[in-house]
């Protein structure tokens, strides 16, 4: 039994420092000699206090040698002529680097003069024509030496570079890339791993996490194979190697891959994709080896790469020479990844948004067996999101969660989870903001116009005219939308200003997946009842509806360009330049272009004259919505009933309605029969973890 003594108790960790004063640099006491000092004792066996008065000596000692040495006075030729050398008070002379010329006087004179030279040829005539002008004997003339010593200039020219370096090496030794404090590796230790092997005290669980059952589903089975793999192999199954969590960003794939941290018993390692490039050749294949070591050393563990598109990126597109960090790196990651076997039990995740931009090689199977899309909730997803984050909030005693919960999922047609999160949030901002004791359903409608529309500027004042025209911009679309068919059901209508915008119209989306001619078509002459409603009420456009421009030509080229709707372009299909994306060559000939430019301003144009028609026989409403814009501000669908009477098409509008034949209610949370035990043993006791056991560090 060893037992480690020190400060008078025993057990003390062996590599804490316990066995010297001050705990050592990796002890966690690096600064204990600066408080050892403080109360009088020097601690001279602490290696970083004798670096410091090394230093502080050395700095002195310069200082003093440069500060106090005899620099002797100055004088001229004239000087030196008649009042030391004429006077016979020379007892010799130092000619100095054939600069300048040390004039040493005899005893119980000034200590040193000294004088400039142009050259020693010069001074040697000057002198002689001196000594002939004085009548001097040469036996009783000054003695010339010639000397080469240095003055200093060229250390003092260093002195900055020695500076700069020293404080270069001191940050890498005690940064975190060092070996001081903090740090744990030394400068040249830059290829080691920055993954991180998570603590056991993460607060998010598969509980935490709605929207994404079958994602969920997918990442518990990968769980479930790494604590129970008898489960799978008894029937010749083998555990997958990985994968990719993708979808748009806000939907849940760093959360699921926390609380998969956060609900496995086994180690759960992860990185960031941007942290495998350094500015340095190499580091990045370095790190990918040594991340991939520490798996295999702590397997049966799961792996998480997050922003994987970062070192992931197809080989080839824009890296210069093909032999770049980043493709390296890739390669690295490849043939680690083709290392792993079944019987590793390493489990390799990876996020992106941007799936379309990684390597093949990277995709296929054997190294990322499985590609988990998660995309933003349906409704009932939205639902189960809502009552996640509604968990905390302080609710008005009169509502009910679940009714709430249904309710905001129906008024938030194409929110992601993060979208959701805002608003609750948000919604509790508001309240503490006017004081409420309770969030109400008030609040949670302004959060969702927050959300959408920005923030509300309500000392923004608009010019009568202005105002004026942004309410019949606004009743254009409102109107437009009431009495066309496939359009959005009208939710609210403003002109208060939120955000970039003056005035903005809230719709209620659909939950579908597939759009037709018509529905499209619809759509754009919904986007331009704005700009047609100042055609014909005031006889001019402005500005305002650049946005529902921009809207519009996008949909407009969509339908000619992907989706095949156009008879003159035929059944093709070409990929749309993504937005900030260069495009070097398009995929169809030039006359293809004119003839897609053509159809897609005649489809604007055949949008355009139906919206001015209905506008022009809808004017009196349009006429009535504007009026009751400007004394109110705001109009929901209520409003629009009582000016217009009830809507001539059919709609939805709550959440029993939406989820009305889609076979269930709820959003299924149930679990197939071989994960109904996924966290727990096959003996049928849940898993007993001590919390003092197992504890991972941070890496």
């Amino acid at each position: 039994v060893l037992v480690c003594i020190s400060d008078g108790k025993e057990g003390a960790p062996a590599g804490g420092g316990g066995g010297r004063p001050g705990g050592g640099k990796r002890g966690g006491g690096g600064k204990d000699w600066w408080s050892r000092m403080q109360k009088g004792d020097f601690p001279w066996d602490e290696k970083d206090f004798r670096y410091m008065m090394l230093t502080v000596a050395g700095v002195s000692s310069a200082l003093l040698y440069f500060y106090f040495r005899d620099t002797g006075r100055e004088i001229s030729w004239k000087d030196f002529v008649h009042r030391y050398l004429g006077r016979g008070l020379v007892e010799r002379l130092e000619v100095v680097n054939k600069q300048f010329v040390r004039v040493i006087l005899v005893p119980g004179a000034d200590s040193y003069v000294w004088f400039n030279i142009g050259s020693v040829d010069t001074f040697e005539r000057n002198l002689e024509a001196a000594h002939m002008e004085l009548g001097l004997e040469p036996s009783h003339r000054a003695a010339v030496i010639y000397s080469s010593e240095s003055d200093g200039s060229f250390l003092m020219s260093m002195i900055p570079t020695l500076l700069l370096i020293g404080f270069l090496l001191f940050t890498l030794r005690r940064g975190p890339m060092g070996g001081g404090v903090g740090g744990g590796r030394s400068p040249f230790s830059m290829s080691e791993s920055t993954a991180k092997m998570m603590k056991d005290n993460i607060d998010v669980k598969f509980k935490d996490v709605a929207g994404c059952e079958e994602a969920k589903l997918e990442i518990l089975e990968f769980v479930n194979f790494l604590k129970n793999p008898q489960q799978y192999q008894d029937l010749g199954a083998k555990i997958p190697k990985g994968a990719v969590l993708s979808g748009p960003p806000g939907t849940g794939k760093t959360l699921l891959a926390k609380a998969t941290a956060g609900e496995a018993n086994v180690p759960f390692i992860t990185v960031n994709g941007s942290e495998f490039l350094e500015m340095f050749v190499g580091v990045g294949p370095a790190r990918v080896r040594d991340m991939f070591a520490m798996a295999r050393k702590n397997a049966p563990c799961i792996l998480f790469i997050d922003e994987i598109d970062a070192v992931g990126r197809k080989r080839g597109g824009g890296n210069f020479g093909g032999q770049s960090e980043q493709e390296n790196t890739l390669n690295q990651l490849l043939v680690e990844m083709d290392g792993f076997n079944t019987a590793t039990n390493v489990v390799v995740l990876a996020g992106t948004n941007r799936p379309d931009i990684l390597d093949p090689a990277l995709m296929r199977p054997g190294r990322f067996d499985r590609q988990i899309f998660i995309g933003p909730p349906d409704i009932k997803g939205r639902a189960s999101i809502f009552k996640v984050h509604l968990r905390p909030i302080k609710l008005d005693p009169s509502l009910d969660k679940d009714a709430l919960a249904r309710k905001m999922a129906a008024a938030t047609p194409g929110f992601t989870g993060a979208d959701i999160a805002n608003v609750c949030n948000e919604a509790a901002l508001i309240a503490a903001r006017h004081l409420s004791p309770a969030v109400n359903p008030k609040h949670f409608e302004q959060a969702i116009d927050r959300v959408i529309g920005g923030l509300e500027k309500k000392t923004q004042v608009l010019q009568p005219t202005e105002k004026k025209t942004v309410a019949y911009h606004e009743a254009g679309h409102a109107i437009v939308g009431w009495f066309l068919q496939h359009a959005d059901p009208l939710l609210k209508v403003s002109i208060i200003p939120r955000g970039k915008g003056l005035g903005y119209a809230q719709y209620l989306p659909r939950e579908q997946y597939l759009y037709t001619k018509e529905q499209l078509f619809d759509r754009m002459c919904m986007m331009l009842g704005g700009r047609v409603a100042e055609q014909v009420f005031f006889g001019r456009i402005t500005t305002g509806a650049q946005d529902d421009l921009k809207k519009v030509t996008q949909s407009a080229y969509a339908q000619v360009v992907q989706f095949g709707m156009s008879d003159k372009v035929g059944q093709v299909s070409f990929d749309l330049p993504r937005q900030g994306e260069m495009v070097l060559e398009k995929p169809y000939s030039e006359a293809t272009a004119e003839l897609i430019d053509e159809e897609v301003r005649g489809l604007v144009d055949r949008a355009y004259e139906r919206t001015l028609q209905l506008i022009t026989d809808k004017k009196e409403q349009v006429d009535k919505v504007g009026k009751r814009l400007l004394e109110k501000e705001v109009l929901d669908k209520a409003d629009m009933v009582e000016l217009l009477g009830p809507r001539p098409f059919q709609e939805k509008s709550t959440y029993e309605e939406f989820v009305e034949g889609t076979g269930s209610f709820e959003e299924d949370t149930s679990l197939p029969n071989g994960l109904r035990d996924w966290n727990q043993q096959r003996g049928g006791e849940a898993e007993e973890t001590d919390p003092t056991q197992n504890r991972q560090q941070a890496v």
